[in-house]
């Protein structure tokens, strides 16, 4: 056991969709029970993360570019060339949460 007091975070993929370029995934964060929608438009290079409440989940995942457009999130501002970049990076846009979100 290390001595590293980080708490580790197991997240799991809901449901997923990637359509001409575009993909989309919901997670479940179990140690905190918070749903996120990530966004990964290998067109425009944009990627943006959407914080989720569990009545409204599938509707974020089906409309996430209306959600952030709704929210202000700047996603054309937020370029990475994938969500697997953005995930070994860290380097992440995080919408609708108070702190950010370690992975």
């Amino acid at each position: 056991m290390n001595g590293n007091n980080e708490a580790h975070h197991l997240f799991r993929e809901l449901a997923h969709r990637a359509t001409d370029g575009l993909e989309v995934m919901l997670f479940w964060d179990e140690a905190t029970n918070e749903l996120t929608v990530s966004v990964s438009d290998e067109r425009t290079g944009a990627y943006f993360e959407l914080a989720a409440e569990p009545d409204e989940a599938l509707d974020v995942f089906y409309h996430p570019y209306a959600h952030a457009a709704f929210r202000g999130v700047p996603y054309d501002d937020a370029l990475l060339a994938s969500w697997a970049e953005a995930a070994a990076s860290d380097a992440y846009v995080s919408a609708g949460r108070s702190e950010e979100s370690t992975r």
